[in-house]
């Protein structure tokens, strides 16, 4: 008996965690973060357009920062602690402006955004872009229960949906457009998002 009562309070937990995620992401987070997530997207754009890289943080208390410098043959991944001197010497050394992308680091860590990158996918044959966020949203922990991560998409063109606000491949067809195997959801015409467990 104790034992049931036990699985079915985890249900239920996963089910209540489940549901104020959704809404949280799609009612009120984005609104409420909208200025400071766009904020990243634009400035994450301009600084990748001269040298692309990739942001992380890898610990729970966003101390920790992973930087990616993508080069044409190689990528080097470099961690640092926030107030550590050498990152402005990694940054100079690969083209990267320290001020403003020190600038975008923080502004991540002020929204809990664990991670910010360059996305590529085709249309009829086209290659386009999008930068993924993802955030990890304050609130309560459930035992046993994976963290959650709102996924955000923030596309350069306006996308199509269908009625459930569901991102589509194109217009005029209703097949879904799966990035890495997950189902986006309307924000806007130009932003949504899904919920995972894992970060990127």
């Amino acid at each position: 008996m104790i034992k049931r009562h036990f699985h079915m309070a985890l249900l239920l937990a996963a089910a209540c965690m489940s549901a104020c995620t959704g809404k949280n992401i799609s009612g009120n987070y984005y609104q409420k973060h909208q200025a400071s997530l766009d904020k990243i997207e634009k400035s994450y754009q301009r600084l990748s357009a001269q040298q692309s890289f990739t942001l992380a943080f890898t610990d729970k208390a966003f101390d920790i920062i992973s930087l990616e410098i993508n080069t044409d043959t190689i990528s080097y991944i470099y961690e640092f602690h926030m107030d550590e001197a050498r990152i402005y010497d990694t940054m100079t050394k690969y083209g990267l402006a320290p001020a403003p992308t020190l600038q975008l680091i923080n502004d991540m860590k002020l929204v809990r955004c664990t991670w910010v990158n360059n996305f590529d996918y085709y249309v009829d044959e086209k290659k386009q872009r999008l930068i993924f966020m993802s955030v990890r949203p304050r609130g309560i922990q459930y035992p046993f229960i994976p963290t959650k991560y709102y996924l955000l998409a923030f596309f350069f063109q306006p996308q199509v949906f269908d009625d459930k606000g569901r991102l589509l491949d194109k217009k005029g067809k209703k097949r879904l457009r799966m990035i890495n195997d997950a189902v986006f959801h309307r924000i806007n015409n130009r932003v949504c998002y899904t919920i995972g467990e894992r970060f990127r």
